[in-house]
């Protein structure tokens, strides 16, 4: 498992350790699920990045006939 050091100010560090605490983590497991759970809220496509922009308004589109497929000679 690797290790991680950062550097906090010492007021986010004592919220750290409130934090862990009333999660009943040690600090390392706390932040290690923080980073966890927020790796996990951004591994997908971001909101709305499947919107079209000026996409088609009209009617629904359809396919015309495409007819038969040409017969074509066996490569015997």
């Amino acid at each position: 498992m690797s290790q991680l050091h950062c550097y906090v100010p010492e007021e986010v560090a004592r919220q750290a350790e409130q934090l862990a605490k009333q999660a009943g983590l040690s600090v390392s497991r706390y932040l290690a699920e923080l980073i966890k759970r927020e790796a996990a809220n951004n591994a997908g496509w971001p909101e709305g990045y499947f919107d079209v922009f000026g996409s088609w308004q009209g009617e629904p589109l359809e396919r015309a006939p495409q007819g038969k497929a040409e017969e074509r000679l066996s490569l015997e």
